[in-house]
């Protein structure tokens, strides 16, 4: 629909003007919407919002000390939170003179080891602090002392003794009362033991007292001028602030970062001394910050559940105890590693997506992995693994199942009171010699899966310590599983024995996961692991050798039907007829 038209030639001129200055004006006004939303935001917070001084926005606070300002030190020991009696010569363990503040000498790192004996209070889960106090070269830290100045001394309490909950190895308990390690005394044992039930009961967790052997003193290198209220909310806790001037004085921090809890060492009525390494030094700015957001990440993770208490310790150990250039291949080949495992899971979902057929294949090994996964699964959930690790077990166990139905067929039966779930071989498998030589392997293997079992479990029961009957269960599976699991890979090489062929395998699949082994191979000595599972990493590399050895020993069959429904025949008939047809058209041409 047409605009109508205007009565004089002046107006349609000022129409169409004001047609050509549309978008335009269209910009401006947004412009003009935010300075004035600007402006009155300003204004709003000029006059409604919160009263402040006038001189709060620029005054500023800074350490009440300079750099290579000379301090003295005085580190007493008392078991007492709160620190007074500077005169006692028992408290003090160690005093040290003209320490530069934060400069990197030889002079400003000082160290001392000493031998502690424990109260009696002590021994029976008592306290102990370590009050560290600083002062300019000359002053005294005693606010009794007549030339005590309050802006030449600072000091902070620090615990030696930390409690941590009793780990889930000491609450185990002998289910037949005869552990190798158990007491002589049977009364003492089944006083333990009802200690043991009665806080299972009540849900209650034990505590036990720890040393700790080393005390890392560092002095912050921190002179930045930070607005008054307004330090960063990540260093604003650790400043000690000066309340006459409100200047700080220097951070004192307590550096337990590469202290481990395997350091730690258990306090109770048998320890007589203690030792004690103490050091104090400088620390920069951004190691100190470095080292508090680290451990802010670990105690993130832990919140979630997706870090147990001891995996922090066993990262730093990695890095304490690890040769750098080691350590470097290792974070390089663990990149390649997840990218093969990916791959491996890709094609492996890839390969029972798309298979039809099952001749070749062993289905009961199949079935079997399922229950192996279904072991572990249930031996992670009883021993409170991160959510993390949960998670991934129980999807692959979601996925094994899945197998289990392109390999069978799944039928629910409903004629009984409570339906069941029926397995049925698939006729490609039913109808050939697979299942005769699958049924053949497995009957055997089984015998010496089901003996070794029985005997480890046995075996675990009379010498090792367990939390429950339940936990015994999963736990002598779950070792027969890491032990003697490839046993269940030896039914495929039986069957690709007997057919003089490994055409049906899926070789990307397993490509990747044989890379994938020999990645486990290194990490077998450069990580911390038990004994089983390290062999467990070994034992598969013979296994995926042999698949090698028949990969090289069968050549292809070509005869054969693949996965997908096709034979290398057919193939090369299809080809050999294309290019026939080429050929004949290319002569009609001519």
């Amino acid at each position: 629909m047409e605009p109508p038209a205007t009565v004089d030639g002046g107006g349609g001129g000022g129409g169409g003007r004001r047609q050509q200055q549309q978008q335009p004006a269209g910009v401006g006004q947004m412009l003009t919407g935010i300075i004035r939303i600007a402006v009155f935001w300003y204004f709003a917070s000029k006059f409604f919002g919160p009263k402040r001084s006038p001189t709060q926005s620029t005054t500023q606070i800074s350490n009440l000390f300079h750099k290579a300002e000379p301090l003295d030190m005085w580190i007493y020991l008392s078991e007492q939170d709160k620190f007074d009696d500077f005169g006692s010569e028992a408290a003090l363990v160690w005093q040290e003179t003209n320490i530069p503040y934060a400069i990197w000498t030889a002079d400003s790192t000082r160290t001392l080891s000493l031998k502690y004996n424990p109260s009696e209070a002590l021994k029976n889960n008592g306290s102990l602090y370590a009050h560290v106090f600083f002062a300019r070269s000359g002053y005294s830290p005693d606010p009794k002392d007549p030339e005590y100045q309050p802006l030449a001394a600072f000091g902070r309490t620090h615990p030696v003794v930390i409690y941590l909950p009793k780990s889930k190895a000491g609450r185990k308990k002998s289910l037949l009362g005869n552990a190798k390690d158990s007491s002589n005394d049977e009364k003492t044992s089944e006083v333990a033991k009802d200690v043991e039930v009665d806080d299972k009961e009540d849900g209650l967790d034990e505590w036990k007292s720890y040393w700790k052997p080393n005390i890392t003193i560092n002095l912050v290198d921190d002179f930045t001028r930070y607005p008054e209220n307004g330090a960063p909310p990540n260093i604003a806790p650790y400043l000690n602030i000066e309340p006459t001037t409100g200047n700080y004085y220097p951070t004192v921090f307590f550096n337990e970062f590469w202290l481990l809890r395997e350091k730690l060492i258990t306090v109770n009525e048998t320890v007589n001394e203690l030792p004690l390494n103490l050091e104090v030094g400088p620390i920069s700015m951004t190691k100190w910050q470095l080292f508090l957001q680290i451990d802010q990440s670990f105690q993130i993770h832990r919140s979630y559940g997706s870090m147990l208490e001891g995996e922090a310790d066993e990262l730093k150990r990695v890095f304490l105890e690890g040769n750098p250039y080691l350590l470097g291949i290792t974070m390089v080949v663990s990149v390649f590693h997840s990218i093969f495992d990916f791959l491996a899971f890709k094609n492996d979902i890839q390969f029972w997506n798309k298979n039809k057929s099952m001749e070749g294949l062993s289905a009961k090994s199949v079935v079997v992995n399922f229950f192996c996964q279904l072991i572990v699964f249930l031996y992670l959930l009883d021993n409170e693994t991160s959510w993390m690790i949960l998670a991934s077990s129980g999807i692959g166990c979601c996925i094994e199942f899945w197998k289990i139905g392109k390999a069978m067929h799944i039928e629910i039966d409903r004629s009984g009171t409570i339906p069941m779930l029926r397995f049925r071989d698939r006729d490609s498998y039913a109808t050939n010699k697979t299942k005769e030589y699958d049924d053949l392997a497995m009957k055997y293997l089984s015998y010496v899966l089901v003996f070794l079992a029985i005997c480890f479990s046995i075996y675990s029961l009379k010498y090792e310590q367990h939390r429950s009957w339940y936990s015994w269960i999963l736990s002598s599976l779950t070792s027969c599983v890491y032990m003697f699991g490839f046993i269940m890979m030896c039914p495929q090489l039986f069957i690709n024995y007997k057919l003089k062929s490994v055409a049906h395998l899926p070789w990307r699949q397993m490509t990747y996961k044989f890379l994938n082994t020999i990645i486990d191979d290194l990490f077998a000595f450069v990580i911390k692991m038990p004994i089983l599972h390290r062999l467990s990493v070994f034992r598969d590399d013979v296994i995926f050798l042999i698949y090698l050895y028949q990969r090289w020993v069968y050549p292809v069959d070509k005869k054969r039907v693949n996965e997908f429904g096709f034979g290398g025949e057919e193939e090369d008939q299809g080809t050999v007829s294309t290019v026939t047809e080429q050929t004949e058209e290319e002569k009609k041409t001519k």
